[in-house]
């Protein structure tokens, strides 16, 4: 076992979605925190996945020796350490087609699969392993983490949960900001499409995604402040750094952030699918909602903007597509309510018109198709595990499906 103090780079997403496309020298901002401006729609996820021993299927701590059978060497950069040595992070470059976002996510699945055969382990998607326990994990030996750990104590450790976050780019921090705010009403469709985490600490807790709660934890967590405009931003983001609060955008832990050094829009709800395939349709999703977003305006960014949040955040982690969406009216006595399966359809029927080409219409299918049925990974973990008893089976199996590249017969 390796004792190297790792440095952690930047995630390789964070930077495909805004340093290769933004216009050199172009910030909306030239205060105290600039923001990049970025080829607006351009799309990059990073990927949070488990590392599983064959024996039974317990996260294996081999984080940091498969990074060294990574090949060929230049993916190494794509193939990233995390908080504690039972994960490994995938982070894509910069795409504007999902199709072509699929076929990068192949080869670096690959890359990760013919590494992970040397340690005679596995991996897997899904958004928390069923049966692990937060104290048995280690943490990644990394000036950061190690920081991390000190000062979250127990938090750092049952961090060990697996997500999937979507970069979108924009073009400057008045948009930014517009789109993270925009983007939270949807925060339970991505929830509810992506819930793949119905198992936790060996029991079933009755959530499609228990990794929703883990997150929730952390003080810097929830939701950014209603400001609209980047000004107003830097001066908060200031007064929390004068103040010793925060270090960097880093320590914001929230649902959906802005990156201004990227020159993008981070939405950080998702639990990590349990297929590529998915995974990379969610960010197209996103691609898409934000085009629609940004040309109609829909919504008005007021004070009262979050008010309802909490309660549909809940509904979504909790009940997954079949969970109730609480809608904002004029007045209490004009909200109403919907089942978030009925939301989404209704969503994907008005972002028809922004549909650029063909790989788009199937991520519309696709999407509809799983709304219609109620489809999820949560759903297909709880069947995998009702058919075979054993919550060590269910992991082998879903480790399968990421490692053999046969995804789900409603996910095709």
């Amino acid at each position: 076992m390796t004792t190297t103090l790792i440095q952690e780079d930047d995630l390789v997403a964070e930077a495909a979605a805004g340093s290769h496309t933004h216009a050199v020298g172009d910030t909306s901002s030239a205060g105290i925190l600039p923001f990049t401006s970025s080829t607006p729609f351009t799309m990059g996820i990073e990927l949070e996945l488990q590392l599983v021993n064959r024996r039974n299927y317990n996260l294996a701590s081999d984080a940091v020796d498969l990074l060294t059978w990574i090949a060929p060497r230049d993916l190494q950069k794509q193939i990233k350490l995390e908080m504690t040595q039972g994960m490994i992070e995938l982070n894509s470059g910069i795409h504007t087609r999902v199709d072509d976002l699929i076929e990068e996510l192949k080869g670096l699945r690959a890359a990760l699969n013919r590494g992970a055969q040397h340690l005679n382990i596995d991996v897997s998607g899904g958004g928390a392993h069923p049966f692990q326990h937060w104290n048995e994990q280690r943490i990644t030996p990394s000036e950061r983490f190690f920081h991390l750990h000190e000062k979250y104590g127990y938090l750092a450790k049952t961090f060990t949960v697996f997500g999937q976050h979507i970069h979108i780019g924009v073009p400057n921090g008045d948009d930014a900001l517009y789109l993270t705010h925009a983007f939270s009403r949807f925060v339970p469709h991505f929830i509810a499409l992506s819930a793949a985490s119905p198992f936790y600490q060996g029991a079933d807790t009755k959530f499609d995604s228990s990794r929703s709660n883990v997150v929730r934890a952390f003080p810097l967590s929830g939701t950014a402040p209603v400001q609209t405009k980047w000004s107003e931003f830097e001066t908060y983001y200031d007064e929390l750094l004068q103040m010793g609060i925060i270090g960097s955008m880093k320590d914001f832990y929230w649902d959906i952030r802005p990156k201004p050094e990227y020159g993008t829009v981070e939405i950080r709800v998702c639990d990590t699918p349990l297929t590529i395939e998915h995974a990379a349709h969610l960010g197209a999703y996103a691609q898409l909602l934000a085009r629609w977003i940004l040309t109609e305006r829909p919504f008005e960014i007021r004070d009262d903007f979050y008010l309802l949040y909490q309660f549909n955040r809940f509904e979504a982690s909790r009940f997954g597509l079949n969970g109730m969406l609480a809608l904002h009216g004029e007045s209490p006595a004009t909200s109403s309510k919907l089942p978030i399966f009925e939301h989404l359809l209704l969503q994907l029927q008005l972002l028809q018109p922004y549909v650029q080409n063909e790989v788009e219409l199937i991520t519309l299918k696709r999407l509809r198709h799983m709304a219609h049925n109620r489809l999820s990974d949560a759903g297909w973990l709880r069947q995998a595990f009702t058919q075979r008893g054993s919550l060590n089976d269910m992991m082998r199996m879903s480790s399968e499906l990421w490692m053999d590249q046969s995804p789900p017969s409603y996910f095709q």
